[in-house]
């Protein structure tokens, strides 16, 4: 795998790529985490059929925290972000897969990335931006609330980390969760009710490219049967998966099971690719 830095205006990002030369497929982990959560998928065989990215967010893993958190720890300022990233890597094309926030940050990519071609979300429930809809959208799980607190403690720690990692936790994930940038967790749940975010439900349920869902029957964070009953006109095999005894990270916990689905999904991905002609990505897409 190649490992590099790429500077943007908000950040400096690292990332790491496989060998394959097939579709770009972007990997976005969620709060608190890093780009290692995906070992699973980018070791695999798919590594070296496609070009699989993956990268820390502003803040997280190996990445730099960023200088101005107040427009970098938001949607707009992860999309911006990310829209550099694959302009400075040369992708006009891709694929992405996005797990819990990654997976909101995904779905901001839709009305700002032409190129992408297909959505897969794990943990993230398109809501509209309002308290009323995030609750019914996520579980009353004691981790919840401790997506938006700046200072973990050591309690605090261990729900969260159980909430999200369930028997994949690991020493190598609590040190991610405790590198992140505090302010970060705050602001992109600020983000959310503020009028920053944009209304994901809709766009979910307007959405034109294909847009996949594997889930955990045993979330304890996001509301799987809230995710089931939307209406998607463009849902991928026309059902969204859900993974019996998994929870909120079914990637990392049973990638026996998910990776034919992905890769499956890839395959199909790779097709619909093939159809569109390129489109090169801008800085302004993303404003």
């Amino acid at each position: 795998m190649k490992k590099h830095t790429v500077k943007t205006s908000l950040a400096d990002i690292a990332v790491v790529e496989t060998s394959g030369t097939g579709l770009p497929v972007l990997f976005i982990h969620g709060n608190s985490a890093s780009k290692e959560v995906f070992h699973h998928q980018l070791s695999s065989p798919m590594g070296e059929a496609y070009r699989m990215i993956a990268f820390d967010l502003p803040g997280h893993g190996e990445s730099s925290n960023a200088a101005n958190p107040a427009a970098t720890y938001t949607m707009p300022g992860y999309t911006k972000v990310i829209m550099e990233m694959l302009e400075q890597l040369g992708v006009d094309k891709a694929a992405v897969y996005g797990w819990s926030l990654g997976g909101h940050i995904a779905i901001e990519l839709m009305p700002r990335f032409p190129g992408l071609v297909g959505l897969m979300l794990t943990g993230t429930p398109p809501v509209h931006p309002n308290p009323p809809s995030f609750m019914g959208g996520f579980n009353a799980h004691p981790a919840v609330p401790l997506i938006g607190k700046p200072d973990l403690t050591a309690d605090d720690e261990a729900v969260f980390s159980s909430a999200i990692y369930g028997r994949a936790v690991s020493d190598e994930f609590l040190r991610a969760m405790r590198r992140a940038d505090p302010i970060a967790r705050p602001l992109v749940l600020q983000g959310a009710f503020d009028g920053s975010s944009s209304d994901q439900q809709t766009l979910i349920e307007t959405a034109t490219i294909p847009v996949a869902f594997v889930n955990g029957a045993d979330d304890p964070i996001a509301n799987v049967a809230y995710i089931g009953s939307l209406a998607y006109p463009t849902l991928w095999e026309r059902h969204c998966f859900v993974l019996r005894g998994e929870g909120h990270a079914p990637f990392l916990t049973n990638p026996g099971v998910f990776n034919p689905i992905l890769e499956r999904f890839l395959r199909d991905m790779g097709q619909e690719a093939s159809k569109r002609p390129s489109s090169a990505t801008s800085r302004t897409a993303a404003a």
